[in-house]
């Protein structure tokens, strides 16, 4: 590829940035179109301004990536490598018809983004995560770790949270949620009633299949009087609210050291009394402390967890218990008695983002805590309606109990025993 898809020369750009870089104070506008002047010499005034506006993209903004970020359907610009961008609009991953002049090209804007975010990437450091400053998750790896070319991950969050409502019927912009056809209201009755018992919740889910958002939407419907304290490792979380507390991890400095993860976090977050103690997403050994924390008094967390399957809950919890030295009994104890339900979701056929099951953590006989389906989405019919139906399963009397033992009753049709 021997040109970038705006049609600029990428000497024009080149030059440009040479006559800018060397300046004493950041560059303005009329700056820009000086060393294009310098460098172009002169242009028609319709051309000029086009070249102009692609310049400033490629020197302060995101590049071709412009286009794409400023779309409010788009969800994720994926780039692997300078001739293949590809753009999620909430309905699953299509091409785009943007590339890069060269691997140069998308490297350099790789480390300005990192820079932006406070993160250093270079050759030394050819991976990092960054939340830029208007919110956007960063996540880049250079050549030749990446080996068909340098790569970065873009999601952007939501401009405003949207609501339980809003999620469980997908009727937002960009596809936020997917639906629950017919059942749609009475499965955001559960999810309200699960906040509102204080219940602990974690949601599961594959990437991108809507964790994060549907975690913000469960926030939304915390009373404003309760203390939430976020603990995430990168800010991701859109959220609107008083009395809300964010802490963010840092990475190491080039000697290794400085880093403050997301257990020193969650240590910090106990001292600062949450009535919500809220982890964006756990990963590793502090899910020991989390566990700890929803068993000494701090009821009604949540948290999110990779996970492809309703049940894999206490598996993967396993693992991560496992870096923190935990020992399969003790992860299981912990977690029968820290964690109440899960909330596991899933991209359907259409690359919607659905809820696939509620379900409750029981502990067995043999002392492993095993994950019993509530209710279970089935296949919607016709395949292109919005959503199946939610079912009840083998574990609603459990969920029933448990909301019943806090004061809160489930809705038609899932709030009275068969």
């Amino acid at each position: 590829m021997t040109a970038p898809a705006h049609g600029v020369p990428a000497a024009t750009i080149a030059g440009v940035r040479d006559r800018l870089v060397d300046g004493a104070h950041p560059p303005t506008q009329a700056d820009v179109a000086r060393a294009l002047a310098e460098v172009a010499g002169p242009l028609p005034e319709t051309h000029r301004e086009v070249t102009r506006r692609v310049i400033t993209a490629e020197l302060f903004g995101a590049g071709p990536l412009d286009e794409l970020l400023a779309d409010p359907a788009v969800t994720d610009v994926l780039v692997n490598g300078p001739a293949e961008v590809w753009v999620d609009r909430g309905e699953g991953l299509e091409r785009a018809a943007v590339w890069f002049a060269d691997d140069d090209t998308v490297r350099r804007l790789a480390t300005r983004l990192a820079a932006s975010g406070g993160r250093r990437l270079d050759a030394a450091a050819p991976y990092a995560d960054a939340r830029l400053p208007d919110g956007t998750r960063l996540h880049a790896v250079l050549t030749p770790v990446a080996a068909g070319g340098t790569c970065l991950s873009l999601r952007r969050p939501r401009q405003v949270p949207i609501g339980l409502a809003e999620f469980v019927t997908g009727d937002v912009d960009g596809g936020g949620g997917g639906g629950a056809g017919r059942d749609g209201d009475a499965l955001v009755d559960v999810l309200r009633a699960l906040v509102d018992a204080r219940l602990a919740i974690a949601v599961t889910g594959g990437t991108g299949s809507g964790k994060t958002t549907l975690l913000a939407a469960l926030l939304g419907r915390v009373s404003a009087a309760e203390r939430v304290v976020v603990v995430e490792d990168t800010a991701e979380l859109t959220l609107e609210r008083d009395n809300l507390v964010r802490l963010q991890g840092r990475p190491p400095n080039i000697e290794g050291a400085g880093a403050i993860t997301q257990r020193d976090l969650v240590r910090q977050a106990l001292r600062m009394r949450p009535d919500r103690l809220v982890v964006g997403e756990v990963r590793g050994p502090e899910v020991l402390d989390l566990l700890v924390a929803f068993n000494t008094g701090h009821e009604g967390g949540l948290t999110t967890i990779h996970g492809n399957a309703p049940g894999a809950l206490p598996a993967r919890m396993e693992a991560l218990g496992a870096l923190a030295g935990l020992t399969r009994p003790a992860l299981h104890s912990l977690l029968a008695a820290a964690v109440q339900v899960t909330v596991h979701l899933r991209r359907d056929d259409a690359g919607r983002r659905v809820v696939a099951a509620v379900g409750v953590l029981r502990q067995d006989s043999d002392g492993l805590v095993r994950v019993r389906p509530a209710l279970v989405a089935t296949p919607p019919a016709p395949p292109e309606a919005p959503g199946g139906r939610m079912l009840p399963a083998d574990g609603m009397p459990w969920l029933r109990d448990l909301l019943r033992d806090r004061g809160v009753g489930l809705p038609p049709p899932f709030g009275s025993r068969p």
